[in-house]
């Protein structure tokens, strides 16, 4: 429920600044805005407020079609929709999802959207994609004020790496450190999955004990990963299935390598239960080595329910232990961990570059990966509202919620972006066509061009939230 609210929170605030967008640039060129609504109000709306006669009227659960209301156009109609899947502005003289050209007069007026000039009704299109980015910007400016950064650079990951199978096939072994990806040093893990998978370089440079060596990426590592994702999270959602009370356990690409010495055994948990105490090191699960605590993580998951046995180190000495495995696989315990997190705080002036450097390297991080939607991996992991609010933690967190949000601010603002018909990047393709040929697209075409985009977008959103119902009953 945690992560539901804070998906339509987000959603909610992210269309309404938008929408607020498109609404500021039309008021500004003197475009009468008829209605604006958050979320969709089909038949009736839960709220709706309109100024007339000198004062406010408020209605609610009020139906359509209100002939009072509809007496005077040149005031705005605010209201909530039941609906709760985004909102609309409805845009005097502008063919949209409100308008079709039926609806419009048979001559232009002066105070609708169509007998504008192409650059006026160009910037009230790119509205709500400027303020959606513009959003973000302050968003990332004010969480980066508030919390600052919690950092962990890879100069302090003394002891290595460690990297999940599909790095293992490329050639890497687990405690390498990685010096550089073609020429240029990482200095956060999040810099190597960049380079590697979003980018596609490929030279890798690697210490490994005291030598360095040359690793050479395959070229489809991008979508092998992809794969190897969906079937990692394929088999923790059939886990989950059999055992309700399974929870599911993130999928790690690479992370700090993390001995397996125990730095607090929770009591009444199985560890405690077993013998295990502070300073143990666990060195194997049911006879698998677990030099590392991720590997440790790894093995313990295969054996739901079941009793293994332990093998670890205390004083110098060897001893066995056996322990009861519960429905999550959790041992109840946390290991030491010698890394040095830096945290970095910024003032407002300083905030605020870093705060536009943050959000724009977000977007080109975007743009970068988007290619990887066109392959078949990259299709199979669309995702609808259920991946979406899958981002969101089960615990609330402001700072995590408002990065979040900025994050998904950017993703609004590109997904707009594109010269998709119905898209806020669809008028802008139309507009840019009728600046350069000084010839503007008729109503009736951009009525039935709307149509088939509206269709592809039902369709898009119908395959992603597809994926996301397969993923859960499949």
């Amino acid at each position: 429920m945690i992560q539901v609210i804070q998906l339509i929170l987000a959603l909610s605030f992210l269309v309404f600044i938008h929408e607020l967008g498109h609404f500021t640039f039309a008021r500004i060129f003197g475009v009468r805005v008829e209605k604006f609504y958050l979320f969709f109000n089909p038949w009736l709306s839960l709220v709706r407020f309109k100024k007339f006669d000198g004062k406010w009227h408020v209605k609610f659960f009020a139906p359509n079609g209100d002939e009072e209301w509809e007496k005077h156009p040149e005031a705005t109609e605010w209201g909530i929709g039941w609906l709760p899947f985004g909102g609309y502005c409805a845009i005097a003289g502008m063919v949209d999802e409100t308008h079709s050209t039926d609806d419009l007069a048979a001559e232009p007026q002066k105070w609708e959207f169509r007998s504008k000039p192409a650059w006026q009704r160009m910037l009230i299109i790119l509205g709500g994609i400027l303020v959606n980015f513009l959003g973000a910007m302050i968003i990332f400016m004010m969480v980066l004020w508030n919390w600052g950064t919690e950092t962990l650079p890879l100069r302090n990951a003394t002891q290595g790496l460690y990297f999940s199978q599909i790095l293992l096939d490329e050639g890497f072994e687990q405690q390498d450190r990685i010096l550089a990806v073609n020429g240029e040093e990482p200095e956060y893990k999040s810099d190597i999955v960049q380079s590697l998978i979003i980018e596609g370089k490929r030279d890798v440079t690697v210490l490994r004990g005291g030598d360095t060596l040359s690793l050479t990426m395959s070229e489809d590592l991008g979508q092998r990963l992809l794969a190897f994702q969906n079937d990692y999270d394929r088999a923790e959602r059939e886990k989950q299935r059999v055992d309700k009370s399974y929870t599911r356990q993130p999928f790690v690409l690479v992370a700090e390598w993390i001995p397996c010495v125990m730095d607090t055994v929770v009591p009444d948990m199985p560890a405690y239960y077993a013998g295990i105490r502070k300073g143990d090191s666990i060195v194997s699960v049911a006879g698998v080595a677990t030099p590392s605590y991720y590997e440790m993580k790894q093995e313990l998951r295969n054996h739901p329910c079941d009793s293994v046995t332990l093998a670890y180190y205390r004083g110098g000495e060897q001893h066995t232990a056996r322990v009861f495995l519960g429905d999550e696989c959790l041992l109840g315990v946390q290991p030491r961990i010698d890394l040095q997190m830096e945290h970095t705080s910024y003032s407002l002036p300083e905030a605020i570059p870093a705060g536009i450097r943050y959000g724009w390297e977000i977007l080109e991080n975007y743009v970068k990966q988007f290619r990887l939607v066109f392959t078949k991996e990259g299709a199979r992991s669309l995702g609808g509202f259920v991946t979406i609010g899958s981002l969101f933690p089960s615990a609330w967190s402001w700072e995590t919620f408002w990065h979040m949000t900025g994050f998904l601010s950017i993703i609004l603002a590109f997904m707009n972006f594109l010269p998709i018909p119905a898209l806020d990047g669809g008028y802008i393709l139309f507009l840019l066509v009728e600046m350069i040929t000084r010839r503007k697209p008729s109503d009736k075409f951009l009525e039935k061009a709307n149509e088939v985009g509206f269709w592809l977008l039902i369709l898009l959103m119908l395959f992603a939230n597809g994926n996301d119902l397969l993923r859960l009953f499949f």
